[in-house]
């Protein structure tokens, strides 16, 4: 949008595609380690999908100016998130007791993750519907922005249904997969496809997850987030600026 010159709707989209082929590596070592929560991660497509595609067309259908000042918007509220919420990883599931929450999950059975590596996690099954709204939240945002519900969805799992930081993880990004492949489908249709560049962020992108799995290796998570929250600060200040014009 900023550098070659997309209509907001046009980089959504294709930042989206690209997000998709990007989280590859990711999604299929964490299925093969088997640590997504499907059940969880079925509840929360049921308040992303329908999320998504409303955020797809919304993206498509806001004037201009319009979409870069929510695009500028939300990357500053999910800068704020990223510096000043707590990673996944600092996170201890359920230190911070929420009674409503624990009520409600009372009588709803414990939910058990075997990983290949013979780790095993056993966890209350959460109570649903905070969890599908909230996805539902990400999913708009998802769609207008390219960008929000692996944010909301991994740290509410973590905080609010005391889903260990892994599993929590692998599940935000089995749901993503699945929600991003259905934004760009959506944006694809809604707007004029800019498979050129594409065509060339995805290359990009496969080498930069190569690469960007062994530097997690070596960098913590909490660093990482909140560089990212640096550079969504700044591109979103950057936005609103122009926006204005």
């Amino acid at each position: 949008m900023l550098a070659v010159g997309l209509s907001p709707a046009q980089a959504v989209g294709a930042g989206l595609l690209t997000e998709v082929f990007g989280m590859g590596n990711g999604l299929r070592a964490y299925v093969k380690a088997k640590l997504v929560d499907y059940a969880t991660a079925k509840w929360l497509l049921v308040g992303a999908v329908p999320g998504v595609i409303v955020g797809s067309i919304a993206a498509d259908a806001v004037p201009s100016n319009v979409l870069k000042t929510i695009f500028g918007t939300g990357l500053l509220i999910l800068a704020g998130f990223l510096i000043l919420v707590r990673t996944p990883e600092e996170c201890e599931p359920g230190d911070r007791p929420t009674p409503l929450i624990d009520e409600k999950s009372q009588g709803r059975g414990t939910t058990i993750i075997r990983a290949t590596d013979g780790a095993i996690y056993e966890y209350p099954t959460c109570w649903r519907p905070p969890g599908i709204t909230l996805a539902a939240i990400g999913g708009v945002l998802t769609g207008m922005i390219s960008a929000g519900l692996p944010e909301i969805s991994t740290t509410q799992l973590v905080a609010r249904c005391r889903v260990p930081p892994r599993v929590a993880i692998a599940t935000s990004v089995f749901t993503l997969a699945i929600v991003a492949a259905l934004g760009a489908a959506v944006h694809a249709l809604h707007a004029q496809p800019v498979w050129n560049v594409v065509a060339w962020s995805i290359p990009g992108v496969l080498l930069g997850s190569t690469i960007g799995s062994r530097v997690g290796e070596y960098l913590p998570a909490k660093v990482m987030e909140k560089a990212l929250g640096v550079v969504f600060a700044g591109v979103g200040i950057l936005v609103l600026a122009l926006a204005s014009y």
